[in-house]
C-alpha cells in the first residue's frame, strides 16, 4: 500500500508544482467545461412531447421501469417484506448451502450450481446482504439527495417531489431485475474474488440467448461508460459539492481552494480504495447508517417542528404534480425534472449498483435482487422526500426575503435565485433550510455531506474499477492506473464549477441506461426463473420447519 500511495503522490506532483495559488481552479474549469457541455448535449438528446423537449434516456427509463413493475406484479410492494427478511438474514442457511442439500428435497431447484464459478458454492461471494446493500446505497445516497433535490424543487416546484417518488417506486423493479442478473452471471476468480455487473450479464446472458455479438458490444460500451460515470457522478460531483460546503463553512476563498481540498480528499479516498471491496464494504456498513441516521433524524425534527404545515406541503406536492405553477413548463416539464433528478439519485436502470450486489454471498441470485429493491426506496422515497419537505417548509413562508426563493428560478448554471436576486447553490439552499429550524446545523450537515461524498466516491471507485478490469484485464498494473485516474478526477471535480460538473455527471450516469436497459429488456425472463427458484427454496425451508424434520439453526 505504501508503494501505491507514493506512486499516487508522484503522479499528482505536477499539479502541486504548478499550483501557485493563482487561478488554477479557473484553468481546470475552462478545460473541463467544453467536454462536459458536449457530452451532455449528446446523451440528453431530446425529442418533442407535448411542447417539451424530453430526453430519450428519460423516456427509456420510465417505460422500462413501468414494464418491469407490471410484469413482476409490483415488487416494490409485494416483495418488500421478503426483502426485509432477506437482508435480516432469515434465509442465510439456504443461501449458503442450498435448500436441496439441507433438506434432501429432490424436487428442489433445477440449477443448484452456477456454471463457470468456483466449486464450493457455499463460498460464493465476498460480502453479506447488508454489506452489499450498504455499499450500493452509499453509491446512490449522496449529494444528489441534498443538492440535487434542492435544484429539482427550485426548478420544478413542489410537484417535482411527487414524480421523484413515483420514479423511485417503479425504479425498485428495475433495480430488482438488474441486481438479480448481476449475481446470476458473475465471474468468480480462483482466489474467490467476485467480478460482476452489467458487463458480465450483457456478454454472458445475451450469448445464452443467441445474441453473442450484440452482448459483446453492449458489455464493452457499458464498461467504457461506467468508467466515465465513476469519474463524473460518482466522483467529481461529490468532491465538488463537498468542497463548496467546506469552503462556505470555513470561509475559504482563493484561486486554489478547491484544488487543495481536492488533494486532501483524493489522499483520503486513495487510502480506502486500495483495499478493494472488502475494505470498502467494512467502511460503508459503518458510515452509511451513521450519516443517513444523522440526516434522517434532523429531517424528522424539522418535519415535526413544522407539523402544522404538513398538509399544506403535501397539498403543494400533489397539486403541483398535475397543475404546475405558471412558468414551470407544464405537467411534462415538472415530470421530466422529477424523473431526471430521481434517476440520477437512485441510478435504477443505470446498472451501477449491480456491480456491488454481485459480490454478495448467496446461491440464489434473486435473494440479492429483492434486497436491491430496497435501495431506491431508501434513497428516493425516504431521503429525497424528506429533503424536499424540508425545503418546501423553508419556502412556505414568504417573509424571510433573504432566504426564500421563487419556484422556477434556477438558471442555466443550476444556480437558484432567491427573492433578493442573490445566487444560491443547491447545497447552500438545503443548508439554510436546516439552519432555519436547527441553528448551527450547517456544521453537522457539512460533516454529513463530506461523509456522503466520501462513501459515494469509494463505492463508485469499485464500480469503475470492475469495468476497467473488464476492459483491460485483472492485473495489478491496470488497477493502479485506474485508481490514479480516479483520484485525479477528485481534484478536477473539487476545482471545477457546479455547472460543468453537473453537466458531465448527469450525462455520464444516464448514458449507462442505453446499453443496460436494452440488455434488461432481453434478459428479464431469466429473472423470473431465478425468483421461482428462490421462492421454492424458502417454501422448502418453511415446510421443513413446520414438519420438525430438521434443526435449521445448525446450518446458520
Amino acid at each position: 500500500m505504501k508503494k501505491q500511495l507514493l506512486t499516487l503522490l508522484l503522479v499528482m506532483s505536477p499539479f502541486l508544482i504548478f499550483a501557485d495559488g493563482k487561478g488554477i481552479d479557473e484553468k481546470i474549469n475552462d478545460w473541463f467545461m467544453p467536454i462536459a457541455s458536449a457530452w451532455e448535449s449528446l446523451v440528453l438528446y431530446p425529442i418533442p412531447i407535448a411542447g417539451k423537449q424530453v430526453p430519450i434516456v428519460v423516456i427509456l427509463l420510465v417505460l422500462g421501469a413501468t414494464f418491469f413493475t407490471l410484469y413482476f406484479k409490483f415488487p416494490s410492494i409485494s416483495r418488500f417484506p421478503l426483502a426485509i427478511n432477506t437482508v435480516r438474514g432469515k434465509y442465510v442457511d439456504i443461501e449458503k448451502h442450498g435448500a436441496d442439500k439441507l433438506y434432501n428435497n429432490e424436487e428442489a431447484l433445477a440449477e443448484e450450481d452456477i456454471k463457470d464459478t468456483i466449486r464450493d458454492e457455499s463460498a460464493h461471494g465476498e460480502v453479506s446482504h447488508f454489506q452489499a446493500l450498504a455499499t450500493a446505497v452509499s453509491g446512490t445516497v449522496g449529494l444528489g439527495n441534498i443538492a440535487g433535490v434542492a435544484v429539482a424543487i427550485a426548478l420544478g416546484g413542489p410537484g417535482a417531489t411527487f414524480w421523484m417518488i413515483v420514479c423511485g417506486l417503479i425504479g425498485m423493479a428495475t433495480k430488482f431485475v438488474e441486481c438479480t442478473l448481476g449475481v446470476k452471471y458473475r465471474d468468480v476468480g480462483k482466489d474467490g474474488t467476485i467480478y460482476g455487473g452489467p458487463m458480465y450479464y450483457l456478454s454472458k446472458g445475451l450469448k445464452e440467448r443467441g445474441f453473442g455479438g450484440l452482448g459483446k458490444i453492449l458489455a464493452g460500451l457499458f464498461a467504457v461508460l461506467c468508467v466515465g460515470a465513476s469519474f463524473g457522478g460518482g466522483n467529481a460531483f461529490q468532491s465538488n459539492q463537498a468542497t463548496v460546503q467546506l469552503s462556505s463553512l470555513l470561509g475559504l476563498k482563493g484561486g486554489a481552494t478547491g484544488f487543495i481540498i481536492g488533494i486532501i480528499l483524493a489522499v483520503l479516498v486513495g487510502i480506502v480504495i486500495i483495499g478493494g471491496i472488502k475494505r470498502i464494504a467494512k467502511i460503508t456498513e459503518k458510515v452509511v447508517p451513521f450519516m443517513a441516521g444523522i440526516y434522517v433524524v434532523a429531517s424528522l425534527i424539522i418535519i415535526f417542528a413544522n407539523f402544522s404545515y404538513i398538509d399544506d406541503a403535501f397539498g403543494l406536492i400533489f397539486s403541483g404534480a398535475f397543475t404546475p405553477m405558471a412558468g414551470l413548463g407544464g405537467l411534462v416539464g415538472v415530470l421530466i425534472v422529477g424523473f431526471q433528478r430521481a434517476a440520477f439519485s437512485n441510478e435504477a436502470g443505470a446498472g451501477s449498483a449491480a456491480i456491488a450486489h454481485s459480490a454478495v454471498k448467496t446461491k440464489y441470485p434473486a435473494s440479492e435482487g429483492v434486497v436491491a429493491l430496497l435501495e431506491p426506496f431508501i434513497d428516493t422515497v425516504v431521503i429525497c422526500t424528506m429533503t424536499a419537505l424540508v425545503i418546501i417548509f423553508f419556502n412556505i413562508d414568504g417573509t424571510n426575503l433573504q432566504s426564500v426563493f421563487e419556484y422556477g428560478s434556477v438558471q442555466s448554471s443550476n444556480v437558484i435565485l432567491n427573492a433578493t436576486g442573490a445566487q444560491v447553490g443547491g447545497v447552500d439552499l438545503t443548508s439554510m433550510a436546516f439552519d432555519s429550524v436547527i441553528p448551527g446545523f450547517s456544521y453537522v450537515l457539512t460533516i454529513a455531506i463530506v461523509l456522503f461524498a466520501f462513501s459515494t466516491m469509494i463505492s463508485w471507485s469499485y464500480y469503475g474499477l470492475q469495468s476497467w478490469k473488464f476492459l483491460f484485464g485483472k492485473g495489478k498494473t491496470a488497477d493502479i492506473v485506474y485508481k490514479i485516474l480516479f483520484l485525479l478526477f477528485v481534484v478536477i471535480g473539487a476545482a471545477a464549477t457546479l455547472d460543468a460538473v453537473i453537466k458531465f455527471s448527469d450525462a455520464m450516469i444516464l448514458a449507462l441506461v442505453f446499453p443496460n436497459m436494452l440488455g434488461l429488456l432481453l434478459l428479464f425472463p431469466k429473472v423470473r426463473e431465478e425468483m421461482v427458484r428462490y421462492l421454492r427454496a424458502i417454501k422448502i425451508k418453511k415446510e421443513a420447519i413446520e414438519d420438525g424434520a430438521v434443526d435449521v439453526t445448525e446450518h446458520m
